[in-house]
């Protein structure tokens, strides 16, 4: 059972720190059905707990939000689950193969389906909407010219084509023509220099086919015009570096884009969500590290649904916090 919390608990204070923790919890899982309005920066609803039943989370790595607001999140256990964005538990499926690994990515293509990052096989898998099978895209691995490594996402541009990233030697993007069948092109290496990528674990697409990397390892975030009739992949801008200042960004995981068109970025090494203007300015921050609610233990993931509310995927609590920016 998926638990909701109100933001009201937020102001309450226990001289015993280990029995206040223990009570948020219970309110946790007894609140179901609660809602609450909040304020800009504090926790409207917190839902899903530890466990291995529907609507339960292990570490769950990877969330998107459909433009219905059906939001779906892939876990530890290769189960990919959907839910209302109220938190309500819709329907799952399990991935086809995960002894060798768990995948670490999700997003949405242009029909409405699912296209997951299949990461240790080598792979992106797209399903509908309600978990029926629909593609493969990859599956041989390799550091060649369409070969793929460990896989973390997946976008579409403006034409269909499918934009993927990978990590592990190579750290690269690979363009794949819109039929999912033929590689195209493969942009970056591994390293440090501007236009290179360490673990380049969440990517986004805007409507201009501008592609943004959260290039996670090295603590930025990259922005390529993937429409440049020169190169084909050109460096239009770089925000952040590595630190805990406004600006600054630690391990960055997770993107996506708010109702007015700026950055919402994940950071699972500084535990806590920020907003970055268009051009990169940073507009705020949520978030400091523990496990009480407004706190996160190492988030992998954040989404906004249609009517402006962020959901930031708590991965090592097990949950989902849903707060306003």
């Amino acid at each position: 059972m998926a638990g909701l919390l109100t933001s009201r608990t937020a102001s309450w204070r226990f001289s015993n720190r280990h029995r206040g923790f223990l009570l948020a919890m219970v309110l946790t899982l007894l609140c179901a059905g609660c809602t609450d309005s909040a304020a800009p920066g504090e926790v409207e609803m917190i839902w899903g707990r530890l466990g291995s039943r529907d609507g339960q989370f292990q570490k769950p790595r990877a969330m998107c939000i459909a433009p219905d607001d059906r939001i779906y999140v892939v876990d530890m256990t290769a189960r990919v689950q959907a839910f209302t964005a109220q938190g309500e538990f819709v329907l799952s499926w399990k991935m086809p193969k995960f002894d060798t690994g768990k995948p670490t990515g999700i997003n949405i293509d242009h029909d409405g389906n699912i296209m997951v990052a299949d990461t240790h096989n080598f792979r992106v898998m797209i399903y509908t909407p309600n978990g029926e099978f629909i593609k493969q895209i990859g599956g041989e691995e390799g550091l060649e010219f369409g070969q793929f490594s460990l896989v973390t996402d997946c976008v579409q541009d403006s034409q269909g084509n499918y934009f993927i990233s990978e990590y592990g030697v190579r750290d690269r993007i690979h363009k794949v023509s819109s039929d999912g069948q033929t590689v195209l092109a493969e942009y970056g290496e591994h390293g440090e220099e501007l236009g290179n990528f360490r673990r380049p674990q969440s990517i986004l697409m805007d409507e201009n086919d501008h592609l943004w990397v959260a290039d996670a390892v090295n603590h930025r975030i990259q922005v390529f015009d993937t429409t440049d009739e020169e190169s084909g992949f050109k460096l239009v801008k770089v925000i952040g570096q590595e630190g805990d200042k406004a600006g600054d960004l630690k391990y960055p995981y997770g993107l996506d884009f708010d109702t007015e068109g700026n950055l919402l970025v994940v950071e699972f090494g500084n535990h806590r969500v920020q907003k970055f203007s268009p051009e990169g300015k940073s507009l705020g921050i949520w978030g400091t590290h523990g496990r009480q609610q407004g706190q996160t233990h190492n988030p992998w993931g954040v989404g906004c649904d249609s009517n402006g509310r962020i959901h930031v995927l708590d991965t090592y609590n097990h949950r989902l916090q849903v707060i306003r920016l």
